[in-house]
């Protein structure tokens, strides 16, 4: 049986992201959100802290999930980048957990 996937969506208009399993997708969500909640972080910051995380229990590219769900919560709009040198990452203010 194949296990529940999701369509995951892309920032930049016309750009389709992964499909990918809807339980891995909640656990970088998952984590993503927690490591934002508590400050902004660079991308190679915040994709350290996912890898630390969940690198004992994860089956598959940490990396390569990280940053395709990242993307999809940049457009669904949970996280946005601050524009600033380095570029960071942090929730949108309406987040709530």
């Amino acid at each position: 049986m194949k296990s529940k996937q999701i369509q995951t969506l892309h920032p930049k208009a016309g750009k389709t992201n992964k499909c990918i399993s809807f339980e891995k997708y909640e656990l970088i969500k998952e984590n993503i959100l927690s490591i934002l909640s508590k400050a902004e972080s660079t991308h190679t910051k915040l994709m350290e802290a996912i890898y630390e995380n969940i690198k004992d229990t994860f089956e598959g590219g940490i990396q390569w999930y990280g940053e395709t769900v990242k993307l999809d919560l940049e457009a669904r709009a949970l996280i946005e980048r601050t524009g600033s040198k380095p570029e960071k990452y942090r929730l949108l203010k309406n987040i709530q957990e």
